[in-house]
């Protein structure tokens, strides 16, 4: 339990904060437009922690100028914290706020029972939107929680194009000035990665290193009782520095001194259910062989080096490849398309292959530079070769700097250099 004059006391510094937040010049994303405040299903954002999640609901609130309340549960006064404490928080913001009809709640799945109240709200006919950055308990066990009356939103760091709007940079204009703008933002971009907050902050390894460390030790050694803690820090650590690799768990056992592979199957979903990583599965027809050799993603490229002692190099191909991943899944998971990347049996690839049902749409073939002959060949094998096993012709090649139009086996690929494939027109 706790007083209820802590929880005014929280509340009430909460109340000055989104006052002040008024005078502030925030970011408008894309992803506002998913969340729904005519429905009355809760609307549920969920995604890594400081991906900007609390902004885009006040964004969506605010753009609609209806009267909210706010709480934040992401608040150490909140620890001991318990369901019967919930209905004197909804009374603290009647008291703060008057009369309202939508309701904005933080991390509230700190709080066991939260369903619950929500569940009592959302009878009520009030409109809830709720942020958290645990996706079991946001999307494993949402369903269940709240009996399917629930909007998934997923947010992820800042894209190029919430990067150059912040930025203020011409992201329309086919000037040859605005163009070398965009492709030395992109630089930028594509070395310290999309955390907003990162913008600001002198010192960028020590918050990326304090961001990991909270997510690793609360929202995953905390909740899921990691037994060897150790071990699982060292296999984060290690998957970030060679991020995107293909998981072989035998030899990532080995590497941590882990005797069971299971346990690294464990660790790695623990990372994907807090958003750390994201996993990508093979293109296959056969639901058995897309439950094998999965490749894991970190959810922004600050993390494959900004760690402090990540000791990793530029990997210029690896970071692009990782921006342009994360920029599929914002452009098509929300219209129901899956991505996968693609392998066959001669060992030929693509990056990767989106998908509606089981219809292949679009393939990406990714490459920093293709001006080498031999790497331009292999990047473009790999292209027809998908295209011609999955009979998709809408066929692109993003690189670094690199744009042209060309028609092989006939065939036509688009090779458009990132700065500009990741601008959305």
């Amino acid at each position: 339990m706790v007083d209820k004059r802590v929880i005014e006391q929280v509340l009430a510094e909460q109340y000055e904060e989104l006052v002040a937040l008024q005078k502030s010049d925030l970011c408008s994303r894309k992803e506002e437009s998913e969340v729904n405040l005519e429905s009355h299903l809760a609307q549920v954002v969920i995604g890594v922690r400081r991906s900007g999640k609390s902004t885009l609901c006040y964004n969506a609130l605010k753009s609609k100028n209806v009267t909210f309340a706010y709480a934040n549960f992401d608040d150490e006064r909140f620890q001991q914290m318990e369901t019967n404490d919930l209905n004197t928080v909804l009374e603290v913001l009647y008291k703060l706020y008057g009369d309202f009809k939508y309701l904005s709640l933080d991390e509230i799945q700190n709080i066991d029972g939260w369903h619950l109240f929500v569940n009592r709200l959302l009878r009520q006919r009030l409109h809830i939107v709720v942020t958290g950055s645990n996706a079991k308990l946001l999307s494993g066990e949402l369903a269940t929680h709240l009996t399917g009356r629930n909007n998934q939103i997923e947010l992820y760091p800042f894209s190029f194009t919430d990067w150059c709007n912040i930025k203020n940079v011409d992201t329309k204009s086919i000037t040859t000035k605005a163009e070398a703008q965009r492709r030395a933002a992109f630089d930028e971009y594509m070395k310290q990665g999309g955390f907003p907050e990162l913008i600001w902050e002198k010192n960028k390894s020590r918050y990326i290193g304090n961001l990991v460390s909270n997510i690793l030790r609360r929202d995953i050694e905390q909740r899921h009782n990691i037994k060897y803690k150790e071990a699982f820090e060292q296999l984060t650590h290690h998957l970030m520095n060679i991020a995107p690799v293909t998981i072989v768990e035998n030899e990532l056992a080995s590497v941590v001194g882990l005797k069971s592979n299971h346990t690294v199957n464990n660790y790695i979903g623990f990372l994907k259910e807090a958003y750390l990583m994201l996993g990508l599965k093979r293109f296959s027809t056969k639901s058995k062989q897309r439950v094998r050799n999965e490749k894991v993603y970190p959810i922004d490229v600050a993390l494959m080096d900004g760690r402090q002692d990540a000791f990793a190099g530029d990997n210029l191909g690896w970071r692009l490849e990782t921006i342009v991943y994360l920029e599929l899944l914002r452009r098509n998971r929300p219209i129901n398309r899956d991505v996968y990347y693609f392998k066959n049996a001669s060992g030929y690839e693509a990056d990767f292959v989106v998908c509606r049902d089981n219809r292949v749409e679009e393939i990406y073939q990714v490459s920093f530079d293709i001006s080498k002959e031999k790497t331009r060949k292999r990047e473009l094998r790999g292209l027809l070769t998908a295209s011609a096993e999955t009979n998709c012709n809408n066929l692109y090649l993003i690189t670094d700097f690199q744009r042209e139009t060309l028609t092989m086996e006939g065939k036509t690929i688009e090779i458009i250099p990132a700065y500009d494939w990741l601008i959305e027109k």
